[in-house]
């Protein structure tokens, strides 16, 4: 039985990176659109080309962690290594130079392309380590929930905070126009990442001080080739690979839509109260309420699995989500009652996003288990990785989805632009519809995924025997 030490030290690795990839989904977009000043198409091209090089990227690291041997064990140690350049690249990624159009487009790329290589490197070992900290298979959905509830953690603070954190900065250095619900001075969103990139650092070196490699795996004896043809010759991990990809790419398309959507339709000065207590109804506090909702998710995770299953648990949560995005269509976007239909929706469907957060990890663990006893030899990273892979795809084609779609609806990134109706629309669409109709990708693969309770029960008896 791991100890609580070792499952909140686990958790403050997740804290770490969801606080990063939660600013990259929620804010990358925005960013680059109004503040570092590219074209929609050139971002939605940035945000393809960059995240594919790191979803590739993915198993090359797998295949490097699977094969590292340290007396840290083999994938702690690239929490330690890879922490500072983690940072580093975080704020060189919101760094705007004055390298004139070609120059800067050049820059973003490169900076893009050095931060995705660099979040490969410290979070798919990250990820790996679920495989090698305990054998138990409910107990590594234990690990995924603390995971996962530290994430979000993670990710309200970064994101309640983020623009009134990029908002002090510009006061500070007095580039806050009036009207402004978020400066557009790229000095103050570097600063705002110097500090989240500093915390982060700290969070990942706690992580490798308080968690242990338990479980001995069986050491690698087969080349590359034979663990990628074993890996291609996974049937459950190729189904459960297409269900996180929709899932995360539903994910994608909502995150990288909100700022739009509150920048667009809700007003300015939208406010809500709450037990007298009144406070700003903006895209920050909108995604941070999101995560503590998703907090909720998580803390329901294990009882409920232990009830139906992680197929039955994953599959329904998805079916809320589509029935919950087309609700959200209808929701007319003015007023305080339609500030707080939209904001329950909020929650309800990060609660089912929350829900299924920790099985998709849960799930990798069990097909690498279902893989070591089905090829006699265990790819934990390589697997792992797969599951880092498919969010990246799905991260990288839905901000660039957004960014395309919104160039076709006729967005205009201009100071203080008035929308179109179309445009408007499309907004609307990418909040609702489309995403309910990514989620009906989704469930489709979870429906054909085999890998049942009953079939992890018999996978782990025989894997006992095997690593005696």
């Amino acid at each position: 039985m791991a100890s609580l030490k070792e499952k909140i030290g686990y958790g403050f690795g997740d804290m770490s990176s969801s606080a990063f990839w939660k600013i990259f989904s929620a804010y990358l977009p925005i960013f680059y659109a109004t503040v570092f000043q590219l074209s929609l198409e050139v971002t939605g091209i940035l945000m393809l080309v960059t995240r594919i090089w790191d979803a590739v990227s993915d198993p090359m690291m797998g295949i490097i962690s699977d094969r590292t041997q340290t007396r840290w064990g083999k994938y702690r140690p690239y929490l330690l290594w890879m922490a500072i350049p983690f940072a580093v690249a975080g704020v060189m990624l919101f760094t705007k130079p004055e390298f004139g159009e070609t120059g800067n487009t050049v820059w973003a790329f490169l900076t893009y392309i050095l931060m995705m290589t660099v979040y490969t490197g410290i979070n798919v070992p990250y990820g790996s380590m679920l495989g090698v900290m305990t054998e138990d298979s409910n107990e590594k959905t234990v690990f995924s929930s603390f995971r996962m509830f530290f994430a979000y953690a993670g990710s309200f603070i970064v994101l309640a905070f983020w623009e009134p954190l990029c908002n002090f900065f510009a006061n500070l250095l007095g580039t806050m126009k009036a009207g402004e619900t978020l400066t557009r001075d790229p000095q103050a969103w570097q600063y705002a990442m110097m500090v989240v990139g500093l915390t982060c650092f700290l969070l990942f070196i706690l992580t490798f001080f308080m968690t242990r490699e338990n479980v001995k795996t069986v050491e690698k004896t087969t080349s590359v080739k034979d663990d990628l043809g074993s890996l291609f010759h996974n049937g459950p991990w190729w189904i459960l690979l297409g269900g996180v990809l929709f899932f995360n790419f539903f994910n994608a398309i909502r995150y990288a839509a909100i700022p739009f959507f509150f920048t667009t339709l809700i007003a300015a000065d939208a406010h809500l109260s709450f037990f007298s207590i009144d406070f700003l109804f903006y895209a920050g506090i909108f995604l941070a309420i999101g995560e503590v909702a998703n907090m909720a998710g998580v803390a329901m995770t294990t009882p409920i699995t232990l009830k139906l299953g992680k197929k039955s648990t994953f599959l329904y949560s998805l079916i809320g989500l589509i029935v919950l995005c087309i609700a959200f269509y209808f929701v007319p976007t003015t007023g305080t009652g339609a500030y707080w239909t939209l904001l329950v929706l909020q929650v309800l469907i990060s609660i089912l996003t929350g829900i299924i957060s920790p099985l998709v990890w849960s799930m990798y663990a069990d097909i690498s288990d279902y893989a070591e006893l089905k090829f006699k030899t265990a790819s934990t990273g390589l697997i792992f990785s797969s599951s880092s892979m498919a969010q990246k795809f799905g991260g990288a084609f839905g901000g660039a989805a957004v960014m395309w779609l919104l160039a076709a609806f006729g967005f205009n990134t201009e100071e203080g632009a008035v929308q179109s109706e179309e445009a408007i629309h499309g907004i609307q669409l990418l909040m609702s519809w489309i995403p309910a109709g990514i989620a009906v990708l989704s469930a489709i693969f979870i429906i054909i995924y085999p890998l049942t309770t009953k079939r992890m029960k018999e996978i782990g008896e025989q894997l006992k025997e095997f690593r005696k």
